[in-house]
């Protein structure tokens, strides 16, 4: 019976973890300008390079096993922050979604929707690429590229701004994303 009881406890812990990391923080503090002006600025052109095998095979051909190694390592670290980044600003974007969905406009909400959708998935996905990334350092030639993250993040960044559109017609939305 105590071990059922043990099961129990931890999958319900590991759902409130699932939730927690899957929606962001919880406080939502503050106006919706300074929630924007938290987002980070992401280089996703810059990212794609980084996870790019192509790239990854010019590097091996090109140098020193010992010298590819450091590279690489170093390109992985700064993809791990790129994806970071990314994972923050999909937090930051699911408490704008929320509170965009109680727009009374229906073009609004369905947009907010969308938006809150796809920044949730992108939040979850994200946590799953970082592993891959680290690993992606011990095993250089070892290509785990998350490059559906970068798609991901565009589609996120085009629903912002046609959600910062339609919710705010004379305001431009934050030019951070």
């Amino acid at each position: 019976m105590i071990i059922p009881t043990i099961f129990v406890v931890l999958a319900f812990l590991g759902l409130l973890l699932i939730l927690y990391i899957a929606k962001g923080h919880h406080s939502t503090a503050g106006n919706l300008d300074q929630l924007a002006s938290q987002l980070r600025s992401v280089d996703v052109d810059a990212f794609r390079n980084l996870i790019d095998h192509r790239e990854q095979d010019y590097l091996r051909e090109r140098l020193p096993a010992n010298e590819f190694r450091g590279i690489q390592r170093e390109r992985m670290l700064a993809a791990v922050e790129y994806v970071r980044a990314a994972a923050s600003n999909a937090a930051i974007l699911i408490r704008l979604a929320e509170a965009a969905r109680q727009n009374s406009d229906p073009a609004v909400a369905q947009a907010a929707d969308k938006l809150l959708d796809n920044a949730i998935r992108l939040r979850l996905y994200a946590f799953r690429v970082v592993p891959r990334l680290y690993f992606g350092m011990l095993m250089p030639g070892v290509s785990l590229a998350p490059i559906d993250l970068a798609d991901a993040y565009d589609t996120i960044t085009r629903q912002v701004v046609m959600l910062g559109c339609l919710q705010y017609p004379t305001r431009g939305m934050s030019s951070a994303l």
